[in-house]
């Protein structure tokens, strides 16, 4: 016994000249530095410059750090300053808590997304104690988030257009970057042919000739990037004022034509031609004049002239608006499909905005003898395609005509009408509806058709009928039924100029404007001994109905049901022939979880106080003792003792029952040794039952190397277990005990065997 004696208590002198010293003396936490990738592979060499991106990723530093251990809670923590090596808004790269005795190991890390710069530094940061290491050496680093060709275009353009651009007359034009997100977020290469500029933002003031690009400038990693831009061929110039010169007239007759002339001409420039915008001549060199013919369709608009070429900047010169002096309208004022009916006439006519106008109207395309006002009448026997021709009288453009849309004009073979719904129609859904004549059509000779329902609509003499007989009163265009009794099959008989028809027939069934209510005993179903009686005020007697649960037919032809099933009921009566359903109602299965308490079923509090609990979810509470002797009806219960009691909560007709424990908290503290030599005391790591028997509450257990050994909510005072070894004695465990983010406690266990 006295060897293993002398050398426990060597460990004892040991154990306080540490804690002497670490009274004396605190870690030292040394600068990261950069090392090899040590995921496997692993590589052979630190890295110089990081440039990830999203298809790498994965650095690694190199930590080292000197006794005192720190605390068991420590974590180290890996952070990054900003480009210029600053601290004072550090970026966490990586955190270890599983370190506090190991003196050198390995940070891994990935770079932040908005990492650009060749300055950055790194330092590692204990918690418990606080300490923080010397800075890293600074180390270019870069993620590169965009690794495809930029665009640039001219500031105010849509798009690079045809990569070229202009300046003129000694002025300038920006340059930029788009299409790229957060663009003032990166510095910027750009270069004028080839050559490097000063420039850094997103956009550049060009003023000279040359061929401009960007890219951007990743620093170190900018071989990574390939961002280079296209190119914007820049050239300089000056404006000469192009113009057309005033023609000798704007407003041209059919056949008539007139020069448009530049009024810079002999300097070898290249002319362009636009009409409303799109080329019609050129480009040419000399091509200064251009010729508007007015006996081309559509020769009226604005005419410009565009010019380029040495030292003279694109210009375009201001529009020469040419007109039609023989511009006018001609409109058709009747429908274009007209049926005279015998012993009728009809009238054609044509309205103008010409000055002075004259007309001839023309029938199959031959003119019609003495047919020269802007009307002219037919009749039954001038089937026909009629259009008037319009010419101007007077005046330079008197050669000038428009001829009207045509009309068909024909006599029916017969006459068919056709009936329709006058909106949104659905059987047994709507309670009203209109019908409406919607159509005429005339059946004309060779068995084709004319639609000429604008042109008869008004003239004819209509009768509604229903069920096949005769509806008094009803001889307007439309019929309008609101009420169930109107239900049936209607059609239409209609006459004009000894024509007649009936239409096609329309069936209605209007749904009765009633409302159809029911209503439950209660909204919860208990179970099967307690029945639910689900009932209408509607009276049913004599009327077909059925009962439904969850779109079944029960079967059940009471006026009131009896039912202790849960599900979504409703009741359906037929009326006149259409179902009349009444509204939904839920009856829901009972949920004993509707009744919930502020604490635990388990009260704990101490000894000589009190702990009141409230519950929720129910219409009437009562809380009873072991006795059941009730000790409140209401929502909340004070214990102050020790015991088991049980709430009984009603929802409805139902009652929940809930047992509750109360007892005192024990107050022992959390023990930080035990000994596992099977004596049965002592053997188990007994907690408080503040902590124990608890489902939010997590209990971890680390070994002397901070490795995870026992992880466990709700714990029950039951480890270590007994298939557990200790190799050695004395062993020092660790343990955290949570609650959600909260660490309540902390300390060691050590093991005595």
């Amino acid at each position: 016994m006295k060897p293993q004696l002398h050398k426990t208590l060597r460990s004892i002198l040991w154990a306080f000249t540490m804690l002497a010293i670490s009274a004396v003396q605190g870690q030292v936490l040394n600068a990261p530095e950069a090392a090899p990738n040590q995921t496997p592979p692993p590589g052979s060499s630190p890295w110089t410059q990081a440039c990830a991106s999203d298809t790498f990723n994965d650095y690694w530093v190199n930590f080292t750090w000197s006794p005192p251990l720190v605390n068991s809670d420590n974590e180290f923590i890996l952070e990054l300053s900003d480009a210029s090596g600053d601290f004072s808004d550090a970026v966490e790269l990586a955190r270890e808590p599983s370190m506090n005795t190991t003196f050198d190991f390995y940070f891994q890390f990935a770079l932040p997304t908005d990492t650009r710069g060749e300055a950055y530094r790194m330092r590692v940061r204990s918690t418990s104690p606080a300490v923080t290491s010397p800075t890293s050496v600074p180390y270019p680093m870069y993620y590169i988030g965009v690794n495809t060709g930029l665009t640039i275009r001219p500031q105010g353009q849509s798009d690079f257009g045809d990569g070229t651009a202009q300046v003129c007359d000694g002025n300038s034009i920006t340059l930029e970057v788009y299409n790229l997100a957060n663009a003032e977020t990166y510095q910027y290469n750009w270069y004028r042919s080839g050559t490097l500029l000063s420039d850094k933002g997103p956009s550049i003031t060009a003023s000279q000739d040359g061929m401009y690009n960007v890219e951007i400038d990743y620093g170190s990693c900018s071989g990574s990037g390939n961002t280079l831009s296209n190119l914007i061929d820049v050239t300089t110039g000056s404006s000469l004022g192009i113009a057309i010169n005033p023609p000798a007239k704007t407003s041209l007759c059919s056949g008539e034509t007139v020069d448009l002339i530049a009024n810079i001409t002999g300097m070898g420039l290249t002319y362009t031609w636009f009409k409303d915008g799109t080329i019609v001549l050129g480009p040419a060199v000399d091509l200064d004049t251009y010729t508007v013919d007015a006996s081309s369709p559509g020769f009226e608009g604005d005419y410009e002239v565009e010019v380029f070429g040495p030292g003279a900047c694109v210009e375009r010169s201001a529009a020469v608006t040419i007109t039609n002096a023989g511009d006018f309208t001609v409109t058709r004022d009747n429908p274009a499909e007209l049926v005279v009916l015998p012993g009728f006439t009809e009238t054609l006519s044509v309205s103008t905005d010409a000055t002075s106008p004259t007309y001839q109207w023309y029938k199959d395309g031959a003119a019609v003898t003495g047919a020269t006002s802007n009307t002219l009448v037919v009749g039954e026997t001038d089937s026909g395609v009629y259009f008037a021709r319009v010419s101007l009288s007077g005046g330079p453009c008197s050669s000038t005509s428009i001829d009207s849309d045509t009309t068909t004009v024909a006599v029916p073979v017969n006459i068919q009408a056709t009936i329709a719904y006058a909106s949104a129609y659905t059987e047994c859904v709507n309670t009203d509806i209109v019908l409406e004549i919607s159509a005429i059509t005339a059946e004309i000779a060779g068995g084709s058709t004319l639609d000429v329902t604008t042109q008869l609509a008004p003239s004819i003499s209509t009768q509604w009928n229903k069920d096949g007989a005769a509806i008094a009163g009803a001889t307007s265009n439309s019929i309008s039924l609101t009420d169930i009794t109107e239900n049936g099959d209607y059609d239409a008989d209609i006459s004009i100029g000894g024509y007649n028809d009936t239409s096609n027939l329309l069936s209605v069934r209007l749904l009765v404007n009633e409302v159809l209510s029911i209503s439950s005993t209660s909204s919860t179903s208990c179970g099967p001994s307690e029945v639910i009686t689900i009932s209408t005020t509607t009276p049913l007697a004599g009327e077909t109905f059925s009962w439904y649960r969850d779109g079944t037919d029960l079967g059940v032809t009471d006026e009131a049901l009896d039912t202790t099933e849960p599900g979504t009921y409703q009741l359906v009566i037929a009326r006149n022939g259409c179902p009349l359903p009444s509204n939904e109602l839920v009856i829901s299965p009972l949920d004993p979880d509707l009744i919930s308490l502020d604490s635990p079923d388990n009260v704990v509090f101490p000894e000589g106080t009190s702990r009141t609990v409230t519950a929720s979810g129910g219409d009437t509470y009562r809380w009873l003792d072991a006795n059941n002797i009730e000790m409140s009806n209401t929502s909340s219960m004070t214990f102050t003792e020790e015991g088991s009691f049980l709430l009984i909560a009603t929802i409805g007709n139902c009652e929940v029952s809930r047992p509750i424990t109360a007892e005192y908290q024990d107050t022992f503290k959390v023990p930080n040794v035990i000994s596992v030599n099977g004596d049965g005391i002592n053997d188990l790591w007994v907690i408080p039952n503040s902590y124990s028997n608890k489902t939010d509450v997590n209990v971890i257990i680390y070994n002397d190397r901070g490795e995870e050994v026992f992880n466990v909510n709700n714990y029950q005072n039951n480890w270590p277990e007994s298939s557990t070894s200790f190799p050695r004695q004395n062993m020092v465990f660790y343990y955290k005990i949570r609650k959600e983010s909260e660490v309540l406690k902390q300390g060691t266990i050590t093991i005595i065997r």
